[in-house]
């Protein structure tokens, strides 16, 4: 788990980052159509400007070093996300059976 909270940090600093995955997500959700793979896109995209809130401390009040809430939202867009990647593969190859 650290190893995904170390990997994910870098969203903290570049929050414009997490648009990439929600980008992806977009494509994928119009080559596959399924509707969870449109929830993964609007998690990440959700993502950005709550990070940027919290970055310009916005979203926060004092003491913005110390985020708790990311231990529930890194955990959380890892298994959306992967549960979206799970639902256009599924699609997929169905079309190809």
């Amino acid at each position: 788990m650290d190893l995904l909270y170390r990997t994910m940090a870098v969203l903290v600093q570049h929050p414009l980052l997490a648009a990439v995955p929600g980008g992806l997500f977009m494509v994928l959700y119009a080559g596959s159509r399924k509707r969870f793979v449109l929830v993964a896109a609007g998690a990440w995209l959700l993502y950005v400007p709550y990070e940027y809130g919290m970055k310009l401390r916005i979203l926060c009040s004092g003491e913005c070093n110390i985020r708790v809430d990311l231990l529930i939202l890194y955990p959380a867009l890892l298994l959306i996300s992967a549960a979206g990647l799970v639902a256009c593969a599924r699609t997929w190859l169905r079309r190809r059976s």
